[in-house]
């Protein structure tokens, strides 16, 4: 038969130490550790911000790509382009030219 002996003030010392160090291992895990998730986190992200960014580019890419291969193979798209920029007509062709304000002349 084992006898229990009773330790008093010492047995309870120690399960308080021991408790005290578990803590002070989490504390110490947690200062390490948190700082590393924030950057993770921070760096997610930068990703998702980053990832949108290339699809926002790779359509804008598309969009010049197709208008190059329009400018290129399309005289339709040429003619009209040139029309635009150097303000030329067609015969029998009226052109308008509107023009913008800078300032507001809205009555006060």
């Amino acid at each position: 038969m084992k006898e229990k002996v009773d330790l008093g003030i010492w047995s309870r010392l120690t399960q308080a130490v021991v408790l005290l160090v578990a803590i002070a291992v989490l504390i110490l895990i947690g200062r390490i550790y948190l700082p590393l998730i924030d950057q993770n986190e921070r760096m997610r992200s930068e990703i998702l911000r980053l990832d949108a960014e290339v699809q926002k580019q790779k359509e804008n890419s598309r969009q010049m790509r197709a208008d190059i291969d329009a400018l290129r193979n399309d005289p339709a798209t040429v003619a009209r382009l040139v029309r635009e920029t150097l303000g030329y007509a067609k015969p029998d062709e009226t052109v308008i030219h509107f023009e913008t304000n800078s300032v507001s002349t809205a009555p006060r």
